[in-house]
């Protein structure tokens, strides 16, 4: 199929995974051009006739583009299963859902592992540093190979919540609706030490050899490892962990005085950690934590948030929950003051819940009733199919 032409209708609620090949090369952020880039994605649902159904999922960090169905690698549900099908809130019978691995990523979208044509060798830390802004401008390439030109909405949680936010101050004329969840307009100094703390544990391995680990057929596991535990602790609350473990033994009856995991919590961070090598590569997670560490739509808009927004059109709905201390509730109260500020259509819900950051991945009821409402809402003034009732 050539790069420019739209995708064939699918079956209704049917999943197809594609690869796109970009026609012209990536000019980047950082001013480099990136040639023969490849964007992996998943789409759900059928464009409808007048392309104005598509709802475009960002995901985040940890994520990929199976958000829905059953996931290749490990074989369990998508990361949004709950969420996204025939008959749930973002509902593959009503809307033609999109979601695509990030630019830098490593599910098929180009990124460090991949072949840098010009060496012969994967890119490993060659690869140029890339950007949220980088990341949606590869989305809205797909897009465009898609026939999309508005969404309906872009929706996502966490490091999907900047895209959404870089989407509306980027491409306000191709967004109808935005959610973002969990998120933030810029990442704080705590989150860039998280992110300096997983870097450094995964450079700090042996086997990570400068980067170019693939080449000397290594993978450093330790260090990913290390700095997925670290980083999945700020995705809990503390009421989550205590209530999920406490201080409960792992299969033994008494502490064994040594450094063996005596705790269920710390065999939960060591089974996180591991499983999460087997299906992420160590230079991605590298340059995606570096990708949100440089995300400050303030900053680029003279220290102004507001300004970001403009004259926008875009209708907003942002949701926070009250125990998330990763991307707590008073950053999203910052961008909603600053839409107020220019008078953008915006709703705000904090949801009450001490499931911490990773609620937006949860069963959530009010969290699921807000996005609910929101979407039907949006989907009436667009002159959409109103949803069948349950």
């Amino acid at each position: 199929m050539p790069p420019d032409s739209p995708t064939p209708p699918q079956i209704p609620g049917e999943a197809t995974s594609s690869r796109l090949l970009l026609a012209e090369p990536l000019v980047l952020q950082s001013g480099v051009t990136l040639p023969g880039v490849t964007v992996a994605y998943q789409t759900y649902g059928t464009l409808n006739a007048e392309r104005s159904n598509c709802v475009l999922v960002c995901h985040a960090l940890t994520g990929d583009q199976y958000v829905a169905g059953v996931h290749p690698v490990t074989g369990k549900a998508g990361w949004w299963s709950d969420l996204v099908g025939p008959g749930k809130i973002i509902d593959t019978d009503r809307f033609f859902v999109v979601c695509s691995n990030v630019l830098g990523g490593c599910m098929g979208s180009t990124g460090p592992k991949d072949l840098n044509h010009a060496t012969g060798k994967p890119w490993g830390v060659h690869f140029p540093v890339i950007t949220i802004p980088d990341m949606v401008q590869a989305q809205a390439k797909l897009l465009d190979h898609l026939g999309v030109g508005q969404l309906f909405c872009v929706i996502g949680g966490s490091m999907g919540a900047m895209q959404v936010l870089e989407w509306t101050h980027r491409y306000p004329e191709r967004v109808f609706a935005a959610v973002p969840i969990a998120g933030s307009y810029r990442h704080s100094a705590q989150n860039i030490a998280f992110h300096e703390v997983g870097r450094q544990a995964i450079m700090a391995d042996p086997d990570w050899c400068q980067g170019a680990y693939l080449d000397a057929g290594k993978i450093p596991k330790r260090g990913l490892a290390v700095a997925r535990m670290a980083a999945h602790i700020t995705y809990l609350s503390e009421t989550a962990l205590h209530r999920k473990f406490g201080r409960r033994l792992q299969d033994r009856e008494a502490l064994t005085y040594g450094f063996d995991a005596d705790f269920q919590v710390e065999s939960y961070l060591r089974h996180q950690g591991y499983t999460f090598t087997d299906r992420f590569d160590a230079n991605s997670y590298l340059y995606i934590t570096r990708a949100m560490d440089y995300f400050d739509l303030a900053e680029e808009n003279n220290g102004v948030l507001a300004e970001a927004f403009t004259g926008t059109r875009v209708r907003f709905c942002l949701i926070s929950f009250s125990s998330d201390w990763l991307f707590p509730t008073i950053e999203s109260r910052t961008i909603v003051r600053a839409l107020n500020a220019v008078a953008a259509n915006v709703s705000f819900v904090e949801v009450i819940s001490d499931k911490g950051h990773d609620a937006f991945l949860l069963d959530e009821p009010e969290f699921h009733q807000t996005l609910q409402g929101f979407i039907d809402g949006a989907a009436g003034f667009r002159g959409l199919t109103p949803r069948r009732p349950s």
